[in-house]
């Protein structure tokens, strides 16, 4: 595995996140529950990941304010325009994964 210096590393990981984050937001068609039965995280996973990384460096961020840095709008729109009911199978699956009690 090549070795970069620090900064050089750090730039990569902002890339590949920004990347990440571009990718979901163009992907409304997959929901929340599908990312969380197929990965393990989602987008909610994510805002909160980034929410903490903030509080680590000290910086005051909300998780609403997260989730529309990872949503690219406010997360009650995106839910308003793209989120779907869960189908009882896709309940199902996240309630035997025991995702949902953490």
């Amino acid at each position: 595995m090549p070795e970069f210096d620090k900064a050089t590393q750090t730039e990569l990981e902002a890339a590949a996140f920004r990347r990440l984050v571009e990718h979901l937001r163009g992907r409304n068609d997959v929901q929340n529950i599908d990312m969380m039965n197929l990965a393990g995280f989602c987008r909610n996973c994510l805002s909160k990941w980034y929410r903490a990384a903030a509080e680590e460096k000290g910086l005051p961020l909300t998780d609403p304010e997260a989730r529309e840095i990872i949503y690219g709008m406010p997360y009650k729109e995106w839910q308003a325009q793209n989120q779907k009911e869960a189908s009882p199978e896709q309940k199902a699956k996240f309630a035997a994964s025991g995702q949902g009690q953490h």
